[in-house]
């Protein structure tokens, strides 16, 4: 049976070009200094795509890793997506270094694989955390901070978050969505960053939450120092917007990571992108 590929547009591709020119420095870099080090890819769908742009087939994210030179010493890939998960095994074939690990990534990276990293066993890892929207679990985030062994990518859904929670008005939004969203953030502090009392007030004179202004913006930042204050990485540089043709802000690109080295080598990669969108 054929395999059947997810069509991505340019943003993502973008997002594998910026993988694959971390990851070989990455790669080098704990190599050189006798460390055991993982690639986890927590979103790995099937290996492949196809560009929306061109009609090419893509490597995706788990092929861009294996082709990575010098080679990791492990890979984890993880899916929920049944069909994905065939298809990763196929590119796997029998290699030992390489682990699908079907099922939510929430569980696994927790349960199985985040205890493979452990600081004191000269242990690293490279973990990409890209969902689709904001189902990824905060917790997730501060395990990976907590084990100082660990950098990650994380994919900040914001479309996700203005269609379904971060609305104008926030009576509207629903208690499953906004559910999601303190799971994604790890608490409900996001509304004081994202909400304001209006100075205008609401018609019967009583107080009344507003959106605040360049919202996106603010709970931007507001994440970032998470990742710094909360989730306990040594370094989180400025993300890398991603927007669309009418300057719509999709999603945020973010870096965590315990290691000043791998901080400086993002920031580099992250200005050269902004240089090429103009931001």
């Amino acid at each position: 049976m054929a395999a059947e590929y997810d069509v991505i547009g340019p943003w993502t591709e973008v997002k594998l070009d910026i993988l694959r020119e971390y990851a070989g420095p990455y790669s080098q870099i704990v190599t050189a200094n006798g460390f055991h080090h993982l690639y986890i890819d927590a979103y790995a769908a099937g290996g492949a795509h196809v560009s929306h742009t061109t009609g090419e087939v893509v490597p995706g994210s788990p092929l861009v890793a294996l082709s990575t030179k010098p080679p990791f010493r492990e890979y984890h890939f993880i899916d929920a997506n049944p069909d994905r998960v065939d298809q990763l095994r196929q590119y796997s074939g029998d290699r030992t270094d390489v682990h699908v690990h079907p099922g939510d990534c929430n569980e696994i990276l927790i349960r199985d694989v985040f205890p493979l990293v452990r600081y004191e066993d000269r242990k690293r890892a490279l973990c990409l955390l890209d969902p689709y929207n904001i189902d990824l679990s905060w917790n997730v985030v501060a395990a990976a901070g907590r084990m100082k062994s660990i950098e990650i990518f994380v994919n900040f859904m914001v479309m996700d978050m203005n269609m379904n929670v971060l609305l104008r008005d926030p009576a509207r939004a629903e208690a499953t969505q906004i559910a999601r969203m303190d799971r994604f953030w790890g608490d409900s502090s996001w509304r004081e960053v994202a909400y304001e009392v209006s100075r205008q007030g609401s018609l019967f004179g009583e107080p009344e939450q507003v959106k605040v202004e360049s919202a996106n913006e603010k709970i931007a930042e507001a994440y970032r120092k998470r990742l710094i204050n909360v989730a306990v990485f040594a370094y989180a540089p400025q993300p890398l917007r991603f927007v669309n043709s009418l300057g719509a802000t999709i999603y945020y690109l973010f870096f965590a990571s315990p290691n000043k080295t791998g901080n400086k080598i993002v920031e580099d990669i992250f200005k050269k992108h902004r240089m090429k969108q103009g931001l």
